[in-house]
């Protein structure tokens, strides 16, 4: 057995270029079946984490349909303007279990300090936001209810705003900025929070009391949605489908027809996020599916080479006495060297993206323990069976044929 491992590898030392390009097809494969997994399961592992930074025991329901994309953020479609602070303060006294709510309005748009624009996203809502949202201001404070009611022109930025707009946080306390031509005094800076479930950059947001916004920004009477808090072991599945039914009477919309709200959960929404992303890894395993097989293939088509530029080796060994077991051993390992060598490199190459993302903070370092077992006994398969027939034909050579031809 050492004896063929031993001239196995100087077969494949030989012929460098070949072994090299029988490797690839099983990199590649190795490479889209554990990269594809991980970076999956990582985008799963963050939302999870997201859930306690979204709010605890929280529903959502807003205006407009919300769909998960493919790389798992909320999209939602056009807004209906039929959700108003009446229907959040109809489902918050008539759920059951809900102990807070917070309606709120959403939009991009821009904001201003002196010639600094920033893009950012303006969240009008209510003081009792910051507990539902378990997101509270660090430097400065946050709106007061009495604020909301008199409809004072005051802002509280998200920290990557401030720093935008004014180097510091402290810097931007007490500070003028405008939106549209209406100026807010900056009364807080929010604590840094980083992306929530939707896949919105909570540092990029800018706060306003809810009624000043309708009234003095945006000029509407319809609103975003409403953040409800159900009491802790509350079951939120109910909370939900009772939302929906209050909805549906509300907004008068009919059997079979489509909602205009949208009613989530945190924990609905990372099982929405797996939904999306298992296309994702779906097609992730088609595309290591075809790289494994064009990898066989490779395997197959060089090893056929060998054997063929190899007769006269083969046959000397023969006539020293090896068995043809030996010659099928010999040509079986090299073709599981290589496949197994490719699928090392995928998978070292797939943990190797993994901790790239990790240490530039995108997701969290996952590396699918399964995956890469299965990868590596794939890739040692694939060879095996890709240097099954050329083994075969290897051990079948006729010596004196062999020496004969020479």
């Amino acid at each position: 057995m050492l004896l063929s491992l031993r001239i196995a590898l100087k077969s494949l030392s030989a012929h460098k270029l070949r072994a090299v390009l029988a490797m690839l097809g099983v990199f590649l494969g190795a490479l889209a079946l554990t990269g594809v997994q991980n970076v999956s399961k990582a985008m799963v592992v963050k939302a999870e984490q997201e859930v306690e930074k979204f709010g605890v025991n929280l529903v959502v329901a807003r205006a407009g349909q919300a769909r998960f994309r493919r790389s798992g953020n909320l999209s939602v479609g056009p807004e209906a303007r039929t959700f108003t602070k009446a229907d959040a303060r109809a489902l918050a006294e008539s759920l059951p279990g809900v102990v807070a709510y917070a309606p709120f309005i959403d939009e991009e748009t821009r904001i201003r300090a002196g010639a600094k624009k920033v893009p950012c996203q303006i969240v009008a809502t209510w003081p009792s936001f910051t507990g539902i949202r378990a997101f509270n201001a660090r430097w400065g404070r946050f709106f007061t209810m009495e604020e909301e009611r008199e409809l004072e022109r005051v802002v509280v930025l998200g920290v990557k705003v401030a720093e935008r707009l004014f180097q510091t946080p402290e810097r931007a306390l007490g500070r003028m900025v405008f939106l549209q031509r209406a100026a807010f005094r900056v009364i807080g800076v929010m604590e840094p929070k980083g992306r929530d479930l939707s896949g919105t950059d909570q540092d990029e947001q800018v706060f306003m009391p809810l009624t000043t916004y309708m009234r003095r920004a945006a000029n509407v009477d319809h609103i975003g949605g409403v953040y409800l808090r159900a009491a802790k072991g509350a079951d939120l599945t109910r909370i939900k489908d009772a939302a929906a039914s209050l909805l549906r009477r509300r907004h008068q919309i009919g059997p079979g027809e489509t909602d205009d709200f949208t009613v989530l959960t945190a924990r609905e929404s990372i099982q929405l996020q797996r939904q999306a992303l298992d296309l994702v890894f779906t097609l992730g395993v088609i595309s290591s599916s075809v790289s494994f097989a064009v990898g066989g293939l490779g395997i197959l088509s060089i090893m056929i080479l060998l054997v063929r530029a190899r007769r006269l080796e083969i046959g000397i060994r023969r006539a020293v006495g090896a068995r043809r077991r030996d010659i099928v051993r010999q040509f079986l390992l090299e073709s599981a060297i290589m496949s197994t060598t490719g699928g090392l490199l995928g998978v070292g190459a797939a943990a190797g993206l993994s901790l790239g993302l990790s240490l530039a903070g995108v997701f969290p370092l996952v590396v699918d323990q399964t995956v890469v077992s299965l990868s590596l006994a794939g890739s040692a398969i694939l060879g095996v069976a890709a240097g099954a027939y050329p083994a075969w034909t290897a051990s079948r050579l006729e010596i004196l044929g062999v020496l004969r031809d020479q």
